[in-house]
Formats: structure tokens, sequence, C-alpha cells
């Protein structure tokens, strides 16, 4: 196949993905969203929301930016069906689950705002925040890259934990991909997620889920079977497994040694159906990687929980060496994340209510997504201090995307000239905004 039949494919598929998104993903003001998603695409480092009406791509006056942000419609529901088809439909797939925050600690009169965990550059600076909390759940295509796309971005209210949340945005990935026959989806957290709290709802669904346990958890091994019946309630737990204590380690089911590019030498201890004290109902696989690294302190051993998926399809294979990987996929997660705060500008804007917030936050991934489709067919055009890139990052997709993006087009119609509105009517009185006070969820009951 020639190279320009292959660039002409990528471009067809951009411009279906683009409206396939105006026509079915957006609702109302859907012209103008689709030029502020073009906008933030081609935009580099996005310092001011207001800017985003300088852009070629953007046909409107500034103030259209945020009739659009304030009246439009995002339909959730249908992106992250959309989303979940474009992922690779073939093979093993990897997913990450993670959390941030979107500081807003001046806007009283925004509702259900939290304290959230955002640390800062300063130097007495605090981790604790008023703000957002965001649950993003994104594919990751490489495992060292700084590309994340979400399959689903949403808002986590104060009647919620993160928990709670990444349950229910695992949940809707498989319906969105059981249709699908050869692929397997493999889900990956960080300890936040690694309890039975989690785990629990999600046995049984079709994807496997590799979560990082804290170094001090303990857990029990399955009791073994005696010969003959004995009297009483059977036995829940077997041998104890404590994570600090190497003297209560059984040998293990499966040890393998492999050698990673970056890492060196990673270490993997499998032991199979442990569960916790009070988690009996909830088996998981624990592996246990030590990294070896030429350190005056090398890194601590990394503790991943397994929770196999109700079915593995015949052609793929689920091993050891898989799960590790899946995990090794999350970490392009927080360079993505990083990417949209610093360069698409996720926490610039001070809108007024916390929904034109998630607005604007399928928007900026959305974004990203655009980017990832452009990178086969775009060329690296490096700034004289850059150095040349086989493999283009976000920001170099996104620096070369203009040279190209005439050739996409635009689904949205040019906007109707129309007359100067009358303003405030003089002699009206503006009433105040009601003021709301910070949510402070109560801890977690065991």
């Amino acid at each position: 196949m020639s190279k320009k039949k292959t660039t002409q494919e990528h471009i067809n598929k951009i411009i279906e993905f683009r409206q396939a998104i105006h026509n079915n993903g957006f609702g109302n003001q859907r012209d103008a969203l689709i030029e502020i998603l073009d906008a933030i695409s081609l935009t580099g480092a996005i310092s001011s929301f207001p800017l985003l009406s300088l852009s070629k791509s953007f046909q409107r006056q500034w103030h259209s930016l945020y009739k659009a942000i304030e009246r439009g419609k995002v339909k959730d529901s249908w992106l992250s069906h959309h989303l979940a088809q474009q992922v690779h439909q073939e093979g093993i797939q990897y997913f990450s689950l993670d959390g941030t925050a979107w500081p807003r600690p001046r806007a009283r009169t925004m509702d259900d705002r939290q304290y959230v965990y955002h640390p800062t550059a300063a130097v007495n600076g605090g981790s604790i925040c008023i703000g957002y909390p965001y649950s993003l759940l994104d594919w990751v295509p490489e495992a060292h890259s700084s590309w994340s796309l979400s399959v689903s971005v949403k808002r986590i209210p104060s009647q919620m934990t993160a928990g709670e949340m990444g349950i229910a945005q695992i949940k809707e990935l498989s319906e969105n991909r059981a249709n699908l026959q050869d692929v397997l989806d493999i889900v990956a957290a960080d300890g936040k997620y690694g309890n039975a709290k989690f785990l629990r709802p999600l046995q049984g669904q079709r994807c496997g889920i590799a979560v990082r346990f804290r170094r001090d958890r303990v857990l029990y091994q399955a009791p073994e079977q005696p010969e003959k019946r004995e009297r009483g309630r059977p036995r829940k737990h077997g041998k104890r497994f404590a994570f600090k204590e190497p003297d209560t380690w059984e040998t293990p089911d499966e040890v393998i040694t492999l050698e990673h590019e970056k890492l060196g030498q990673v270490k993997l201890e499998r032991w199979n159906n442990l569960h916790g004290k009070n988690d009996t109902d909830v088996p998981v696989d624990v592996i246990r990687a030590s990294i070896h690294l030429e350190r005056d302190k090398p890194p601590k051993p990394i503790w991943i929980a397994w929770q196999a998926p109700e079915d593995i399809p015949e052609n793929l294979v689920v091993n050891t060496k898989t799960i590790w990987q899946a995990y090794v996929h999350r970490w392009p997660v927080e360079p993505g994340i990083r990417f949209r705060k610093q360069r698409l500008g996720w926490n610039t804007p001070q809108f007024q209510h916390k929904e034109t917030g998630d607005r604007w936050t399928w928007l900026v991934a959305l974004a990203v997504w655009m980017l990832f489709l452009a990178r086969p067919i775009v060329e690296d055009h490096p700034l004289p201090w850059q150095k040349p890139q086989s493999k283009l990052t976000p920001q170099r997709v996104q620096q070369s995307l203009p040279l190209i993006f005439p050739q996409f087009g635009s689904p949205a119609r040019k906007p109707k000239v129309r007359g100067k509105p009358p303003g405030w009517p003089k002699g009206r009185r503006r009433t105040p905004k009601q003021r709301f006070k910070v949510v402070k969820k109560q801890p977690a009951t065991a």
C-alpha cells in the first residue's frame, strides 16, 4: 500500500471521527463546540480561555466561547461508548484508572466543592486543596510514552467515593465492549483502589483487574481441606501471609525474571488464591515485583493483586508477565494528565458552574484523541532547541498539526451575523449569587 493512500485513509478516519462527534456527541451549540475542540488541538500552551477565540479554526466572537460551554450539551454516555469502540478490538488492551483534581479554592458560589489532594510546587505548600475530584479511565496504547486516551471522564460528587465511581466506569466499559470476541481488557489501578470493597463488585466482569496493594497488607491462604469431615464450622483461613514478614511466605507458585529496557532486571514472584481476613469471597493472586536497580537505595518491591475476568478468549495468554505489563501501562497516565493541564489548559478556565467544567473536561479529552489519530500522518517539526523524535509525543503532534489541519475541513456551519444584544436592562438589580460551604466527607467505615 502506497504512503499516499495510507495517509488519505488516516485523514478520512479523522474526518469521520470529528463528524460523528459533531452529529451525535454534541447537542446544543454543536457547531461552536466542535470549533472549540479544534482550537484546543491547534493552540499551543493555553494560558487563557478567551485566547481560543483567536484561533483560525474558531469563526465566532470571543463571547461565543462562554455561550457554547455554558449552554451546550455534551452526551457523555454516547461519547464513552463511541470512544470505547475506537480502542483496538483484538488482543490484550490495557487501561488505567486514576484520579486527579481541579482546584477551585476561591469559587465560593459553586456547590459541592470538596477537599482534594493537589500537591503544589511551593516549598511550604500543602497537598490539600479545595476543588473538584475527577476520575479518569484511560486507554494506554503504549507502555513508555505520554499517550493516555480517556474513554470515561467523570467528576466525583461528594456522595460518592473514588472507588465507587471507578467501579461504575469499569462496568460501563465492559458493557460498551461486550460485543467484542477476540479481545481482553485489563484495568490497572494504584493503591487507592487496592481493597476488597473495590474488587468485590467487579467479580464476573469481562475486564481483568490489576491493582496495587499496600506493603503492610496481611492476607491468608485458602484453608486446607481435611481428609475426614470435622465437627463444627469449616475453617475460613489457611496460613497467614504478611507482606512485611518473609517468614510467612510459602514457596511461590511461580517465579520469573524479566529484563526491562528502563527498569533493568525485574523479578516476579506469584502466589495464587489469597484473601483478606474479612474477604474470603474475594480471592486474588498476588505478585511481588522486585526491581533491581544499581542505586544506593533500591526501590521497594511492588505488590500487585490480580483478579481474573469471567472469561478469557482461547487465543490469548494471560500469565504473570502479562499482569506486570498491565501495571506498567498505568504509568503513562501521569504525564498524560500533566499534558492536559499544562498544554491544553484543563484547569485554566474559571467557570461559574461545575457542569460547565464537565463539558470543558470532555473537550480536552477529545482533543487528545484527535492528536492521537493524527500522529501517524504528522511529520515532526521540532523547534530549533528541540531534538527530533521518532515516536511523537502529544506536544509534538500538537506543534505540527496546523500544517495538515486544513485537509480535515470542518463539520460546523458558518455562524450567522446577528444584531447587537440589548444588554442588561437599565435599573434592573443584580441578585447576589448563593454561597456554598465546602463539603467535608466523612471517613470511610471498614
